[in-house]
């Protein structure tokens, strides 16, 4: 069976009501349902964290399904740091994308356009600002037009 792939990109602070919570944990149960079970995180914001606490939380639930969580990062170099948001026991793999880019800002645009390439299925929650990362990262989704993009923004 081909790996199905999602991945999730969102601005970096939100506010995580109980009717958010309950609209991604649906949205990503339909994902779990359709047969995909590697989720892409780029884990540097809030929407990132709800995410994996829902994809956790049906990993859970569902052991036999086997479902697989992959921190994405540009560079080595940057899990060599003290990295306050990654712990490498809440991933079952660790993959380096777009190792040719330097700068950081630089290389996570282009790490996150790189984790859209190998997605099937991409949500994200962001609204439509010109210098938020989310955004730029969905305008480069939005011209692939082999990929299912959902923007819960835009379903509140």
């Amino acid at each position: 069976m081909e790996e199905k792939i999602c991945s999730f990109f969102g601005h970096r602070d939100i506010n995580v009501t109980e009717q958010l919570y309950a609209n991604v944990y649906t949205e990503i149960s339909k994902t779990v349902d359709l047969g995909y079970r590697t989720f892409y995180f780029g884990g540097y914001g809030d929407f990132d964290d709800l995410c994996h606490k829902i994809i956790t939380n049906i990993m859970d639930e569902n052991p036999e399904l086997n479902i697989k969580r992959v921190y994405c990062v540009a560079q080595e170099k940057y899990l060599r740091k003290n990295v306050r948001y990654f712990k490498r026991e809440n991933y079952e793999d660790v993959i380096y994308l777009t190792p040719a880019f330097e700068g950081w800002y630089k290389s996570i645009y282009f790490r996150n356009c790189a984790m859209i390439d190998e997605s099937e299925f991409v949500f994200f929650y962001c609204e439509h600002k010109e210098d938020s990362g989310a955004y730029k990262a969905y305008k480069y989704a939005k011209t692939k037009k082999d990929k299912q993009i959902v923007n819960l923004w835009e379903n509140q």
